[in-house]
């Protein structure tokens, strides 16, 4: 569906000086604030703005995809609470969720349904290499690429908190070095399948095939293992659209998808985006791209998308909606 996307109402960015101690992130505005007794680890105000990405640097802003972001795992926060506990504490703003302040754990979290992928730690890279065995599996001959895994498999690499490369690792390798213990472990593990089946059973119903996805957990001041940052979003998730996956599987071509790939694509055909400057995105690619969050929102969650349109800009909106947390 092609909606008429107003190009100015876009959160660049939510730089709010009354807020203490910030963290300027690729997309999103953080600011910690101090432990309570409610909260004695702290929490965290986490500003979804509407920045895009890609190449190590910032494209764009494309409107309205920091709400589309902040909803979407809102949803899934809500169907998820069930498995496992998380960091949400409240929701001011459909852009912002203030969430309880983890000490986020060493290892990414990726769970994997299907041989795809395209970075050099994705299943199918490897596995096109002639890689057999990988994070501890072994998969068997014949698979084909975007083919349905015997069953899903967690992938783990390194957080590379330092700006390194991650790299992948074993269940058993994440024990001996010291990442984390053996129950933390078991526990992460059943927690990524729980929250992946889930997501996989509601995709389903939807018309849609959960890919793969990555989780973040932590730990928070109790030393509980919660989930944080976001989950099952078309950010942190790939979702194919089922109604064309088979024909598009038998035809070894790429199935259909939320293509949010459109900016990327388009600034890769006209420049190097490692090298050059990035050219002038033209105003029909950011309403494409916004038309695009907001078709996969509404069909991951079944819910109409209603953009809030109060206040003189977005970021007048959340500062009012802040207010109760401003420095005394």
């Amino acid at each position: 569906m092609t909606r008429q996307i107003d190009l100015s109402r876009v959160l660049p960015h939510a730089r709010i000086e009354e807020l203490p101690n910030p963290y300027f992130g690729k997309v999103r505005d953080c600011y910690d604030l101090p432990a309570t007794a409610e909260h004695p680890g702290g929490t965290r105000i986490l500003i979804s703005s509407d920045r895009i990405s890609a190449f190590d640097r910032i494209l764009a802003a494309i409107p309205f995809k920091g709400q589309v972001l902040t909803q979407t795992a809102k949803y899934w926060f809500e169907q998820t609470a069930d498995i496992v506990p998380n960091h949400v504490v409240a929701y001011p703003d459909p852009n912002v969720v203030i969430g309880k302040r983890v000490d986020i754990l060493p290892v990414e979290i990726v769970v994997r349904g299907y041989l795809a992928g395209t970075t050099s730690t994705s299943v199918l890279t490897q596995y096109k290499k002639g890689q057999r065995t990988m994070y501890g599996h072994t998969l068997p001959d014949g698979l084909r690429d975007n083919q349905a895994l015997p069953q899903a498999i967690l992938t783990p690499t390194s957080k590379a908190f330092d700006g390194g490369h991650d790299e992948p690792l074993t269940p058993t390798e994440i024990v001996e070095q010291n990442l984390l213990t053996q129950a933390q472990w078991d526990e992460v593990s059943g927690y990524a399948l729980a929250l992946f089946a889930r997501g996989q059973k509601m995709a389903a119903e939807r018309g849609l095939i959960l890919v793969d996805t990555k989780y973040e957990f932590g730990l928070d001041a109790e030393g509980r293992i919660i989930i944080a940052d976001e989950i099952h979003t078309p950010d942190s998730s790939r979702y194919w659209l089922a109604d064309g996956y088979q024909s598009a599987f038998e035809a070894g071509t790429r199935p259909p998808s939320f293509d949010k790939d459109v900016i990327r694509s388009w600034v890769v055909a006209r420049c190097d985006p490692y090298k050059d400057d990035i050219p002038h995105i033209p105003d029909e690619m950011i309403a494409q791209t916004a038309n695009v969050y907001i078709d996969a929102f509404e069909a991951i969650t079944g819910q109409s998308f209603m953009p809030d349109l109060t206040g003189e800009t977005p970021l007048d909106r959340i500062r009012k909606n802040l207010s109760p947390w401003f420095k005394g």
